[in-house]
């Protein structure tokens, strides 16, 4: 498989930029782009002090409370200011901070005669030991315990909150992790992201791709670099160029301008160079997140409607949310409410499970909890109605031929036309044809479907290889899917990260797929790269990469 890009000349690397740097580091690639220039690494949290003596419980209590509060409120200041998925991401930390369940806790704590920043400490960590139990998505989660902890020990001691480098000119930050609050809360100055560790799925790979950042996460080493070491940063391909000279910076940073201008430039559908046509569309996870430039919504995450609630969102909320996407594109696909695992919602009440991952999620609530995806069946073709639009409509984790049929009834009798599910087991992928008998059309979820077919947690940043979308075993299940749409006449989409890498973009379309659906900013150069290539070398692409 060629691993160039068709259009760059000079393959990912940027050609001779990169050339005579004093080393090379390695990681995943998870948002497109190139930059270079000076890494500062992150600050580390603040010290615990000593434990002290406790005069006044009371008063230890109070403080607790109070530095939880400035936490929540903080996070709450910082996501109005963000808007889109920053927003929701940090609505979710802020919920989190104010748990009422982690506030006893830390209380407790402190009324039993321990300081406040150390009843603190000792809550979250047990909070964090029993979410990284659960494993899978939820393990990946506790770090971001960890930062809530950093501040809420900062605001108790009375210190600054941990934060960025604010050296007043542009540079590339290197962290262990990034929080979702620090990625949210980047300044215009930072060129680019490297961590040690995270993966593609990451609230770091999600918030970067959204603001166009080049990313590279899993990056083990970067953190033993001084600060102001010149560095270079591929976030396609992961690599890392170290020691480069004010000069190959300069070359690269001219280099990622004329890239984005030229892609930024290219308008119109999505076709390959000899007029073939594929759709490509967006993910969002609410109105706010829509751009122009795209042909429509692939996959509407409904679940952000519900993440940051410890009730249920009512019936004309939900409509009004709806509404308010179908109103501003002609087309799109909604994906009703995926929740477990890497998503609890508080509000659903759901019973701990030993592994989550392999449990109640996503349409397997509906086993337990029917009246939740009854009511927002109901909303979203009351949406259609107000709006005079025709979304389709596809349930996640669908496993067998008796839930996709069960799913495509209810939904068809709530008055929505066309109604698909999404392919993220293996087990869906190996009855496609049988499953399109069901339903109206496919979207493989790649993210789950590598999980699953590799026994290989998406959030671990040591099995990367094995998670890499190109992995024939992989690519092999998409192209059994592609067929029997093909056969079926049918369409069969891919709304995973894989659908928004520009080197992959084209073995996915060779495989038959006929639509990507990616993030907003990942348009332009997957339009870019299949432009450059024909159906058929397309076609060569993916039959080389399945050898």
């Amino acid at each position: 498989m060629d691993g160039s890009s068709p259009a760059s000349g000079n393959g990912p690397m940027g050609g001779e930029s990169w050339e005579g740097s004093a080393g090379r580091l390695a990681g995943l690639g998870v948002s497109q782009g190139r930059a270079a220039g000076p890494v500062l690494r992150m600050a580390g949290p603040p010290a615990l002090p000593a434990p002290r003596a406790v005069g006044d419980p009371g008063a230890e209590v109070a403080a607790v409370g109070k530095a939880l509060e400035s936490v929540a409120a903080d996070l709450n200041r910082r996501a109005a200011e963000a808007g889109g998925e920053a927003a929701e991401i940090l609505e979710a930390l802020a919920m989190i901070a104010d748990d009422p369940m982690l506030r006893e806790d830390a209380e407790a704590r402190a009324g039993s005669g321990v300081d406040a920043a150390h009843a603190l400490d000792a809550a979250f960590a047990q909070h964090r030991e029993a979410l990284a139990a659960l494993g899978g998505y939820l393990a990946e989660r506790a770090a971001d315990l960890d930062d809530l902890r950093h501040r809420a020990i900062a605001s108790v001691l009375g210190l600054p909150m941990p934060g960025l480098p604010d050296p007043g000119h542009p540079y590339v930050l290197a962290a262990d992790d990034l929080s979702p609050a620090d990625t949210a809360g980047l300044s215009d100055d930072v060129l680019a992201l490297v961590t040690e560790r995270g993966g593609p799925t990451s609230h770091t790979a999600i918030l970067a791709r959204a603001r166009g950042l080049p990313a590279v996460v899993a990056c083990k080493g970067v953190m033993d670099l001084d600060d102001g070491t010149v560095i270079g940063v591929d976030g396609t391909t992961g690599e890392i160029a170290v020691g480069l000279t004010g000069a190959q910076a300069a070359s690269v940073a001219e280099e990622e301008r004329a890239r984005r201008a030229r892609l930024a430039a290219g308008t119109g559908p999505g076709r390959t160079a000899d007029g073939h046509p594929v759709k490509l569309l967006l993910n969002i996870g609410s109105a706010a997140d829509l751009r122009p430039g795209a042909e429509g919504v692939g996959l509407f995450r409904t679940e952000f409607l519900f993440l940051d609630r410890k009730q249920a969102p009512a019936y004309e909320e939900q409509v009004a949310a709806y509404a308010d996407v179908f109103a501003q594109t002609g087309s799109v696909i909604v994906r009703t409410l995926d929740a477990g695992t890497d998503k609890p919602l508080p509000f659903l009440g759901l019973p701990h499970e030993e592994n989550p991952a392999l449990g109640v999620r996503g349409l397997r609530v509906d086993r337990l909890l029917p009246d939740v995806l009854g009511t927002q069946l109901d909303a979203i073709a009351e949406a259609a109605r107000r709006t005079g639009t025709e979304p389709w409509v596809m349930a996640p984790m669908v496993t067998t031929m008796a839930e996709a049929s069960a799913f495509a009834r209810q939904a068809k009798a709530k008055g929505i036309a066309k109604v698909g599910v999404m392919i993220e087991v293996p087990a869906a992928a190996l009855r496609a044809s049988r499953l399109l008998q069901e339903v109206d059309f496919l979207s493989i979820g790649t993210n789950d479907l590598a999980q699953y077919t590799f026994a290989a947690d998406r959030q671990h940043s040591a099995l990367a290889d094995l998670l890499d979308p190109r992995q024939p075993a992989l690519l092999e299940l998409i192209g059994m899917c592609a067929r029997a749409g093909r056969e079926a006449g049918k369409p069969v989409g891919v709304c995973g990260e894989a659908a928004g890498d520009p080197l992959l973009a084209p073995l996915l379309v060779g495989l038959g797929v006929t639509s990507l659906s990616m993030a907003p900013v990942c348009v332009p150069a997957v339009r870019e790269a299949l432009s450059g290539l024909t159906l058929a070398e397309c076609r060569e692409r993916a039959e080389a990469a399945l050898e």
